[in-house]
């Protein structure tokens, strides 16, 4: 017996029908408008900088793999990777410093990070370099007027190379303190105490439970940090160091081809830091697994995964 929907009654809409429905975009006229003109405008730049002969391509071509560009990216790197490591494994010291109940600690570290943070990295570059003004001789002892341990003399143990690794280092060193004191902050409470519980000391808690955490908030601004000590090593060129822009300021010194060195160097500076960009992101994609916000699925994608 068929039973027929009484009158005055709403059925129920069919879902095979509601999936049918196109879904159309909305369109912004003016919004594609206004793409295009940057668009054409964007164009017309590149093709004039492309044209126009004063730039000397030629002459880019011709330096851009140099024995002389190369050497000087090198130390770059070099000089990029080993200041990031003291910078993070001092910064992170400091951060736990920061965070420690102990006045003394605190104290240093806040110290630290007010100093370095509050003068020009340029200015401690000139300064290290300089040292030996104020000390001649490196020497080990105890204050008061205790005994002495002399090391050696200051301008051969520090030379512009290791002035130009202890004014970066010691200076990125108070800005990841503050990254990393930002993200071991980050962490839930209640992570100290169920560790704490478990009976955890301070250092596997630090090793286990809250760095690895804590590494979600700070790979973003560290990778940034990377990217900017990359391009801050070419200060080092005030020290007489050949890194990547001392090395283009040589050739250009010699053949008057300033502009096509610097852009040689720029070329340098963008391809390294987009390798670096690149890696970044892996970081920040792995760390970041399970935080992120899942896309809702379209109606197109649902009815293919129904079938």
């Amino acid at each position: 017996m068929q039973v027929e929907p009484a009158v005055g009654t709403r059925s129920e809409p069919d879902a095979s029908s509601e999936e049918d429905i196109p879904v159309v975009p909305v369109r912004h006229p003016i919004r594609m408008v206004i793409a295009a003109l940057i668009v054409f405008f964007a164009a017309g730049a590149v093709w004039d900088v492309a044209m126009n002969n004063r730039f000397h391509w030629n002459v880019v071509v011709e330096y851009l793999f140099a024995p002389q560009i190369l050497s000087g990216a090198t130390l770059t790197v070099v000089l990029t990777v080993v200041a990031m490591t003291i910078g993070i494994i001092l910064g992170t010291v400091l951060a736990i410093m920061r965070l420690s109940d102990n006045p003394i600690f605190n104290t240093i570290s806040r110290g630290y990070i007010w100093f370095f943070r509050g003068t020009p990295v340029l200015v401690q570059l000139i300064f290290w370099y300089n040292i030996a003004a104020l000390y001649p001789v490196i020497a080990l002892g105890l204050p008061f007027g205790g005994p002495v341990w002399e090391i050696g003399s200051a301008n051969v143990l520090i030379t512009p190379l290791g002035a130009a690794v202890l004014g970066l280092s010691l200076n990125e060193a108070a800005y990841m303190a503050e990254i990393i004191r930002s993200g071991i902050g980050s962490v839930d409470k209640g992570q100290h105490d169920a560790a704490r519980a478990l009976g955890m000391n301070g250092r596997k808690l630090m090793q286990r439970i809250i760095l690895p955490q804590a590494m979600r908030v700070v790979i973003p601004p560290t990778g940034n940090e990377v990217i900017s000590m990359l391009k801050g090593t070419s200060l080092v060129s005030v020290l007489a160091i050949t890194d990547l822009l001392y090395a283009a300021q040589i050739i250009y010194s010699g053949n008057y081809q300033t502009i096509p060195l610097l852009i040689v160097a720029s070329l340098w500076y963008l391809a390294m830091t987009s390798v670096l960009s690149f890696f970044q992101n892996k970081l920040e994609n792995r760390y970041g697994r399970g935080f992120t916000v899942a896309r809702p699925a379209s109606r197109r994608s649902q009815k293919a995964q129904q079938r």
